[in-house]
């Protein structure tokens, strides 16, 4: 789930609230790439980045921005990028696919999820979606979702896959009874929908928003992904201190394309906080065992918490703040 952009641009990239809040020494900055899909739910890159806190860190990062977070893994898997940002579905099919990657952080878990109906549908609980057309995009996290919703109702419903942007207006015909957008369509359909709005909720799924590195990053450049997420951990309090700020940081890195009030909006809605825990270990394990009972991805055993262990990576976050990692792996 990630904000879509227009194109792809590249941009140098540097940073301010210091791991120490001293600057570094005059050795030379260390260099990082991060593949970036900037999404509000995760505004401690976007203050960093307008705070030049990287830079203050002695790191000299490189920021190159994606669409979708799935657009970003495949640049950190296929060798142009240290650092990617994402929803964790796209670590999870890495992992299946035995992909070289570690996830490092967890910046945010989003509570907000939902269901869009119109008041015509008659749908204003997860039973209601029993044998109604809902559109959604398969194989995406919002995919994932609808199955716990459908399941955990005990219904049944026919899925009609649509490409993101195509779910609103599909619903807006009546094409589909409802869809499952990304977040960020959640604004355009109450506006457009006007009364005729509806939502439903389950708390059934919460997407995280994460950072992975690469296998060679993790090996040759430990000490600066440390400091990466120093930065963000740090970030994380200009988040809960001065959010107007923040917010006007990510109305800058969109555009404009969404007001300051509406990312607020989401923000309490979303559990922002830099860490690693149990919760995203639990939640890779429900994803990957939903991935290989769909078939999409052949796995030659049974899907296991072992199985993904190792993309796990907390070392160097453990190293920038201890505190903020509970997971058990080394």
């Amino acid at each position: 789930m990630s904000v879509l952009l227009s194109r792809r641009t590249l941009l140098s990239a540097s940073a301010s609230i210091a791991v120490t809040g001293t600057m570094p020494s005059a050795r030379a900055a260390e260099a990082l790439t991060f593949a970036w899909s900037p999404a509000p739910q995760m505004p401690q890159v976007d203050i960093a980045l307008a705070e030049k806190s990287f830079e203050h860190a002695g790191l000299d990062v490189t920021v190159a921005t994606f669409p979708t977070g799935r657009e970003a893994f495949e640049a950190l898997t296929g060798g142009q990028a240290d650092l990617a940002s994402m929803a964790e579905l796209p670590a999870v099919i890495g992992a299946l696919r035995g992909q070289d990657f570690g996830v490092v952080a967890d910046l945010a878990r989003y509570k907000g999820s939902r269901i869009i109906a119109t008041e015509a549908s008659g749908i204003d609980a997860p039973a209601k979606l029993a044998g109604k057309r809902i559109g959604v995009t398969l194989g995406t996290n919002t995919d994932f979702y609808l199955s716990k919703v459908l399941e955990a109702a005990g219904v049944t419903a026919e899925i009609v896959n649509a490409a993101p942007p195509d779910l609103l207006p599909a619903l807006v015909r009546g094409d589909v009874d409802a869809i499952v957008p990304f977040p960020n369509v959640y604004p355009a359909a109450r506006a457009t929908l006007g009364a005729k709005y509806r939502e439903i909720r389950s708390g059934v799924y919460e997407p995280h928003y994460i950072i992975a590195a690469s296998r060679a990053a993790l090996t040759n450049k430990a000490a600066a992904i440390s400091r990466f997420l120093g930065v963000l951990r740090d970030a994380d309090k200009m988040v809960a201190n001065d959010p107007d700020k923040v917010a006007a940081a990510v109305v800058a890195t969109l555009k404009g394309n969404v007001a300051a009030a509406a990312i607020k909006a989401g923000w309490s809605e979303t559990e922002i906080a830099t860490r690693l825990g149990p919760d995203l270990a639990t939640l890779l394990l429900q994803q990957a065992q939903w991935v290989a009972a769909k078939g999409a991805i052949k796995v030659g055993k049974p899907v296991t918490a072992e199985t993904l262990a190792p993309f796990i990576a907390p070392g160097p976050l453990r190293t920038a703040a201890p505190d903020a990692v509970t997971v058990a792996n080394p």
